[in-house]
């Protein structure tokens, strides 16, 4: 087949991925330096990991669910062809060939670096004032069968799936298949899943994604991880911030904490059979309930992460990998919402809706 179109000709102008790959294309030059680190100038030629980062992107836009399809799709999708940066006659690497590339910048700081530089575009609709925290439950590669007691009490030959009546619990079991997962349950009546938390701090003008972790799963991640990302949010920084909150957050030691970081907690008040840790020093102020009314923003990251990208249940194994891949997620989605936030203009920064 002989063509007189090339595939930028191919590609509309108005395509969404237009926008998109024009800022994936400025986060990715102002990390050159960290990627010329990553690979030695002798040896087997390996792929650019711009074609990794940008082939991971269309993983989670497109909902493809391994790097096999993915591979296949960028084989003979135009588009996919564009997005990565192949010319129309280039050779698609193979499936092995990708995953371990990719296995290489899972063992970096990568993640990280890119939703920072990623944040850096944003920044301006973003605001550095109001946030709203909160995490989620995400299930990890690895089955009920697999937590076996650590002692070795159950290896009777079996395949471990005669547990039931059996008392598990993560002082006595670990999983097999992947030891940093926990089991777990967000909630009460809710079955366990062997899992991790992944937490974000959302922004509270347009619901970008300020900050994002993975920790294992118990009942103090959530406050903790909380913390460790407000305390981030707080360096270089003499003003006081806002930080909205599920009631799970209203806790002493929670809004102690939160007090010393110079961050005022404007979380719901648990009042089932207790005081609420929050007085009329915060909830008397007409910001505590703006900040309470824009908590769904953080909801809508997590629908986005578990609907459409690759979180509801991770396909790697080990804590460092999943905060890798979830990181790596939240950059995405920073990415798919800007062009429509850059289109808006001035419009998608409306400071009164702002606590």
């Amino acid at each position: 087949m002989f063509s007189y179109l090339t595939l930028e000709q191919r590609v509309p102008q108005d395509h969404s991925l237009r926008e998109i790959r024009t800022l994936t294309d400025g986060v990715l030059q102002s990390l050159d330096p960290e990627f010329a680190k990553l690979y030695a100038a002798t040896g087997r030629a390996s792929i650019a990991p711009e074609y990794v980062l940008r082939a991971l992107l269309l993983q989670a836009f497109y909902s493809i669910r391994s790097e096999r399809q993915l591979v296949e799709q960028i084989d003979y999708n135009l588009l996919f062809r564009w997005f990565v940066g192949l010319g129309m006659d280039d050779a698609v690497w193979n499936h092995a060939v990708f995953s371990k590339n990719r296995d290489r910048l899972l063992n970096s700081e990568a993640a990280q670096q890119f939703f920072a530089a990623g944040n850096q575009q944003a920044k301006r609709f973003m605001s550095d004032d109001h946030f709203t925290v909160d995490g989620t439950l995400i299930q990890a590669w690895a089955s009920h069968k697999s937590f076996r007691a650590k002692d070795g009490s159950d290896s009777d030959g079996g395949d471990g799936a005669n547990f039931h009546g059996q008392k598990r619990s993560n002082d006595t079991h670990e999983s097999t298949t992947d030891p940093d997962a926990r089991l777990y349950k967000k909630s009460y009546g809710k079955e366990s899943h062997l899992a991790y938390l992944g937490h974000t701090l959302v922004e509270n003008r347009n619901g970008l994604i300020a900050a994002a972790m993975v920790t294992q799963a118990d009942g103090y991640a959530e406050r903790e991880a909380a913390l460790l990302m407000l305390q981030d949010k707080r360096k270089g920084r003499r003003r006081r911030i806002t930080v909205g909150a599920d009631k799970a957050y209203d806790t002493k030691d929670f809004i102690a904490a939160t007090r010393a970081l110079n961050v005022t907690a404007h979380v719901t008040k648990n009042e089932k059979g207790r005081r609420s840790n929050l007085d009329r020093r915060t909830t008397r102020h007409p910001g505590y309930a703006i900040s309470l009314s824009r908590r769904w923003l953080v909801e809508k990251g997590f629908g986005w992460l578990k609907q459409t990208g690759p979180i509801r249940q991770v396909k790697l194994r080990g804590l460092h990998k999943v905060d890798w891949l979830f990181v790596f997620s939240c950059a995405a989605h920073n990415l798919m919402r800007l062009p429509k936030l850059i289109a808006l203009g001035p419009q998608a920064s409306p400071v009164e809706q702002c606590a």
